[in-house]
């Protein structure tokens, strides 16, 4: 049980309803925004960085869809893992990819995933050499390298809300589990 309310879109004022609702599940609110909405301001400034995070890294949808998976797993939160399993399939990542990801298998993936994946295993640890970053640079460039080392970065602090605030699965929703094959 979630260790603050989840707040309703109808409890909020205009400007902060459509926080609460998924951009991706529209009409669906989340409770990861409804918990947050406890403090509104808080969501709406939130809401925006990972827009901005979603929509300006640099990173191809897939790309994208690592990094935050990774991030997921990395911290051990299976409420954004869940999440953001379907969006990594609709990002045409494959369950057999999903699965190795929570090994720590990078085989399935081609060079330049490889090194994103490792970029932002060491983005979450806090870990990042000098090879690492330059290798991901040669990949990608240095906007969407930012980019990656941002969404990581993101993902790893919006996880740590997730944690504090022991925000709870969607009622009806069963987790996926960290193989969803």
């Amino acid at each position: 049980m979630a260790r603050v309310s989840y707040v309703r879109a109808d409890e909020l004022e205009s400007e902060y309803e459509d926080l609460v609702v998924s951009s991706l599940q529209p009409g669906k609110a989340v409770n990861v925004y409804s918990a947050v909405a406890t403090n509104p301001p808080v969501l709406k400034g939130l809401r925006q960085f990972l827009g901005s995070l979603w929509s300006h890294s640099g990173l191809s949808d897939r790309q994208r869809e690592l990094v935050i998976l990774t991030a997921a797993h990395e911290i051990g939160v299976g409420y954004e893992w869940h999440q953001h399993v379907n969006i990594a399939r609709n990002a045409d990542i494959t369950d057999a990819e999903i699965a190795a990801l929570a090994r720590d298998d990078r085989e399935p993936f081609a060079e330049d995933e490889k090194a994103i994946i490792a970029y932002a295993r060491a983005v979450v640890r806090g870990r990042v050499t000098d090879s690492l970053h330059d290798a991901v640079v040669e990949y990608v460039g240095e906007e969407a390298t930012v980019g990656a080392a941002t969404v990581a970065a993101g993902y790893l602090g919006l996880g740590r809300v997730i944690d504090a605030l022991d925000v709870d699965l969607e009622d009806g929703d069963d987790f996926v589990g960290w193989d969803p094959r």
